[in-house]
């Protein structure tokens, strides 16, 4: 079964607190895009942020910043289960995941839609937990679904079912209840969803797309 995360992308604190609130009791994770205006033209709140916001949730920070290694003691400190960097400004992904495994968090390597996936080190692929597949390009959300994820979610399926590996896949940006059976149906075990899954009844919109995504 694809697991729901629901995905919060802010500046606010307020709003930030909200979004948890809203899906405390409903879901087990939350997906926390933290951007730094470097990497991407857009800033969000700090990981710190979370941490005194405070939830019992657990929490997915998606690193969308420059040398995500550095951001790696905020994360832990805010409460991180999960540390999902984007290698696409990461010098060395040895060292990213050698210092978030240190911490004992759950470790994961991003890939934005124009990035090929050679560029993961297959070297440390077996080292991962999980692999987030972006399906639109990182830095705002609201972007119509890229369906070239599709084949990168396929060859990565196929990769971990060949060498027998452990990472799950993540799809994020622009699932909605179509995209949904498409991911699924290609292999992904979890989807990121932002806005549209706080438009309406959060708990109907739960039941929706877990429906949605079994039919696929």
């Amino acid at each position: 079964m694809v697991e729901i995360i629901p995905s919060i992308l802010t500046d606010s604190a307020s709003e930030l607190a909200e979004m948890i609130d809203r899906v405390q009791g409903l879901v087990s994770r939350v997906h926390i895009d933290i951007m730094d205006g470097q990497f991407v033209d857009n800033e969000t709140i700090d990981p710190a942020v979370v941490g005194e916001v405070g939830t019992s949730l657990l929490l997915d920070f998606h690193l969308s910043v420059k040398e995500p290694a550095s951001w790696i003691k905020k994360c832990v400190n805010a409460g991180a289960d999960r540390i999902i960097g984007h290698i696409e400004e990461m010098s060395s992904q040895n060292d990213f995941i050698s210092k978030v495994i240190e911490e004992g968090v759950q470790v994961g390597l991003a890939v934005d839609i124009e990035t090929q996936l050679a560029r993961l080190d297959e070297r440390e692929i077996g080292n991962l937990d999980v692999i987030l597949l972006m399906s639109y390009p990182t830095g705002f959300g609201g972007q119509p679904f890229d369906k070239r994820v599709l084949e990168k979610i396929k060859v990565m399926d196929s990769l971990r079912k060949k060498e027998a590996l452990r990472f799950r896949i993540c799809a994020d940006g622009g699932i909605d209840e179509k995209t949904i059976g498409m991911v699924a149906k290609a292999g992904a075990d979890e989807v990121a969803i932002g806005r549209r899954f706080f438009e309406g009844e959060v708990e109907v919109n739960v039941k929706r797309y877990k429906s949605r995504a079994e039919k696929n």
